[in-house]
């Protein structure tokens, strides 16, 4: 009777599939295509996310893909939402940081579970992905069979193609090892390309053969918290554009992609990189506040994704280029009738690349060949026999990307002048920018690609020539630039310590902020006029996990007593200055600090320019703190108490018994005192300018090592002091996720936006610092411009 049971088992085993004991293997290797994937990391932190803010994450990306055609693959759920992370031990699931679908805090975000959400991505063709500890499976069968099955039913449900197992929220324990690779198996299943991502785990042999990557140098891309800049530049993102390639151009890796969160000029050139230089499995990869870019770089952003989707089955091959020729971490991609080439330029000067059209490249088979630039602006270079050389030009600090192609080209281009494809979604008409500097001129062809158009407009005007093959002139509007937008101005040389250091410092401790990073994010780029893309900013900036965290000034004229202004406890500094900055020059005969905390007495002054500063009677009432001013110190703009408080929830000033309007004012908590800074010696430079773009800016570059903090620029506009906004590495800021980098010594740049009308006047540029840590000091000023001083034309193709 036994034999007959067993031989019956061997029967039922090999015969019905579904009672196998199947193994299944990844089935994601080097060679498959990129996913495109947004990650939530920095758009909460360790508490988690919800369904509401996802589904409005959720409802951007469906925007971008219903408006310009953007694909995204995997939209990753990150840390604290599933599992927690150590920031949250103990604060949403007790003592256990393995949380479950079931459990009162998960539905406390997800009422309605991951149906929601996953019902939303798969709208727009997007799958979940979920961040998790790599453990959970207890001490007991039990235990581990409850987590086994948790992980499962993510992947049978929800469709579930992406874990990202991290060790923030635990190791891997030896015992559970097994565990681990007994459940990848069965998920997979469900979800045959399931991607395992290793984000500093303690696998065995065994285990890590069901994980796909690993992380490639260990860094977050947060921009200068993270990932600060490691030479002075015209951005923020030197540090992200001078990563290297992985070893052997190895792809099942990851990069932890590109963070749009901070700092976000030129956020465009790391993407570029990230997506077609390294194209790793995860790629096009962004995570943070993509929301927070500006209406009019939403097209760029699903340009990049479109252009990956477009070349993602050949992407997949690369191969290193000569540094010598082209450049350090210079890579082709491609295939042998295409070759998609990335390259830089991380210096000061425009560069020159010739590019050899051959097999060097790893193109064959081809006698013509043309070349298009796609990044930084999109130009035709022209059509060439191949085994010849095309010249390239990079500009400073950005990335350049060429597509090299024998066959026809399956997007439509523009010959003559640069352009920008804005939006070319099948079924719609084409949407390309013409790009040229004012008061040029230029002859222009339709490259048409393999399509057929029956009617082009510009600017509203019917063009029907361009169609049918006949080139048109076009002109843009303004005065030709005399000189090049991008130019150096001076070298600073050493004076002796102005008059008005302390004016001067003043003016760019109260023309920067404090502010959370995103907060400047979202002043940098303005108003939106998309509804999408205001309701997630919204729920991003109402959650009261950011709002609790008092990282806004704002929320000291809000008439909100329950928001406060404070000092994030990673700020570690003592000699803080709080100061407060009108707008304009204002009476006032009393200042109220309402539900103030602070450790000690208070010292204010105030001053109508910077120059001049005078005492100010401080009265303390409980946790209130009053400013009377008398007549003689009025009008007056700036505001500074010698001990920042920690924390403060209003302020309110009164003229004449009447509250005062404070829709144009700010405050700051972080920069030190003039005293504290002892400054000892400076060096300035003095220029006037003929033409300023809307674009332009001053990059003040001042390279070497010195201590953090030890270096300060402003200038002299007309002699009057003007503050600088904008440093990289940033300004101190308030903690959302984790503090400005403090490792950064030296290689600061000051940025400072200019107008027309500052044409003609005299300008000085001021640096300030002091014996010891700065005693090789030097700097350089430069005119520059962001995004590229153009005039645009709309040319719509039906």
């Amino acid at each position: 009777m036994k034999k007959c049971t067993l031989f019956a088992l061997v029967v039922l085993l090999v015969f019905n599939p579904a009672l196998k004991s199947q193994e299944p293997v990844p089935v994601i290797n080097e060679n498959t295509p990129s996913k495109a994937i947004y990650f939530s990391w920095i758009n909460h932190a360790w508490e988690g996310t919800d369904a509401i803010q996802t589904l409005a994450n959720l409802d951007f990306f469906k925007w971008m893909n219903d408006e310009y055609g953007m694909k995204l693959d995997l939209y990753l759920i990150d840390a604290g939402t599933l599992d927690e992370g150590p920031e949250c031990i103990g604060k949403l699931f007790g003592d256990n940081r393995y949380g479950s679908l079931d459990s009162k805090q998960f539905l406390r975000k997800f009422p309605d579970g991951l149906g929601p959400v996953s019902f939303k991505a798969g709208t727009f063709g997007c799958r979940l992905g979920m961040w998790l500890g790599p453990d959970g499976y207890g001490t007991s069968p039990d235990e581990a069979r409850k987590r086994s099955e948790m992980l499962i039913s993510l992947c049978r449900e929800y469709g579930i193609e992406l874990f990202k197992f991290d060790a923030c929220c635990s190791d891997l324990a030896t015992d559970n090892q097994q565990n681990f690779i007994h459940t990848m198996k069965e998920c997979r299943k469900y979800s045959p390309d399931l991607i395992v991502l290793n984000h500093r785990i303690s696998f065995n042999d065994e285990a890590k053969k069901q994980t796909t990557t690993w992380l490639w140098e260990g860094k977050e891309t947060y921009i200068d918290v993270h990932f600060p800049g490691n030479i002075t530049g015209t951005h923020h993102r030197t540090g992200t554009l001078s990563r290297g390639t992985v070893p052997k151009l190895q792809r099942l890796t990851e990069d932890h992609g590109v963070c749009i969160s901070s700092c976000l000029d030129f956020w465009e050139d790391d993407l570029i990189l990230q997506a077609f230089n390294r194209s790793l499995i995860l790629a096009p990869e962004i995570y943070g506040n993509p929301w927070l870019l500006k209406d009019n770089e939403f097209a760029k952003l699903a340009r990049i994704y479109n252009l990956h989707k477009l070349y993602n089955q050949i992407l997949v091959n690369g191969i290193n280029l000569p540094p010598e020729r082209y450049g350090e971490n210079a890579v082709s991609r491609g295939d042998s009738l295409t070759r998609i080439i990335t390259l830089r330029n991380l210096t000061w000067l425009p560069k020159t690349v010739r590019v050899k059209l051959d097999s060097s490249i790893g193109l064959y088979g081809h006698r013509k060949v043309e070349v298009r630039q796609i990044h930084p602006v999109e130009t035709i270079l022209g059509n060439y026999i191949a085994g010849s050389e095309v010249t390239v030009n990079i500009q400073p600090f950005r990335a350049c990307l060429l597509v090299v192609s024998g066959n026809q080209f399956a997007e439509p281009g523009i010959s003559g002048v640069d352009y920008e494809i804005v939006k070319n979604k099948t079924g719609e008409p084409v949407e390309i920018n013409l790009c040229g500097f004012p008061g040029t001129r230029h002859r222009i062809n339709l490259i048409d690609g393999s399509r057929m158009f029956t009617r082009a407009t510009l600017d509203g005007k019917s063009v029907i020539g361009l169609i049918s093959g006949k080139p048109i002139n076009i002109r843009f509007e303004g005065e030709e630039f005399k000189l090049d937008y991008h130019r150096k101005l001076a070298d600073a040389i050493v004076v002796e310590m102005p008059a008005d250091a302390e004016a001067l410092y003043e003016a760019t401790c109260f023309a920067a902020d404090n502010n959370a990073l995103e907060v400047r994010s979202l002043r940098r780029s303005g108003p939106t006029a998309i509804p999408a893309v205001q309701h997630a900013r919204d729920c991003f900036f109402n959650r009261d996990a950011f709002i609790n965290k008092g990282i806004w000034d704002k929320y000291l004229f809000d008439d909100d007593t329950s928001t406060f202004f404070k000092i994030s406890p990673s700020i570690k500094e003592k000699d803080k200055v709080f100061r407060v900055d009108f707008g304009s020059s204002t009476h006032i005969d009393s200042l109220v600090l309402t539900e103030s905390k602070t450790s000690s007495g208070l010292l204010a002054e105030c001053s109508a320019n910077l120059m001049n500063w005078k005492p100010v009677t401080v009265i303390h009432q409980g946790d209130q703190i009053k400013l009377m001013f008398s007549p003689d110190q009025m009008p007056l703009q700036y505001i500074r108490f010698k001990n920042s408080p920690e924390s403060v929830a209003g302020i309110m000033g009164f003229f004449n018994g009447k509250e005062l309007n404070r829709s144009g004012w700010k405050a700051s908590n972080l920069f030190s005192s003039f005293e504290g800074r002892n400054f000892t010696k400076a060096l300035q430079a003095s220029f006037s300018l003929t033409e300023i773009t809307e674009q332009s800016y001053l990059a003040i570059a001042i390279p070497g090592q010195y201590a953090p903090e030890s270096v300060f620029a402003a200038l002299r506009i007309n002699g009057i002091p003007a503050g600088i906004p904008d440093r990289a590495v940033s300004f101190p800021s308030n903690t959302w996720e984790a503090p400005v980098s403090s490792d950064i010594k030296g290689n600061y740049t000051y940025y400072f936006p200019l107008e027309p009308g500052m044409a003609g006047k005299p300008i000085n540029v001021i640096i300030l610092g002091k014996n010891g840590s700065t005693d090789e000091l030097h700097a350089e000023i430069w005119i520059t411009a962001y995004p590229f001083p153009y005039m645009k034309k709309k040319l719509v193709l039906e």
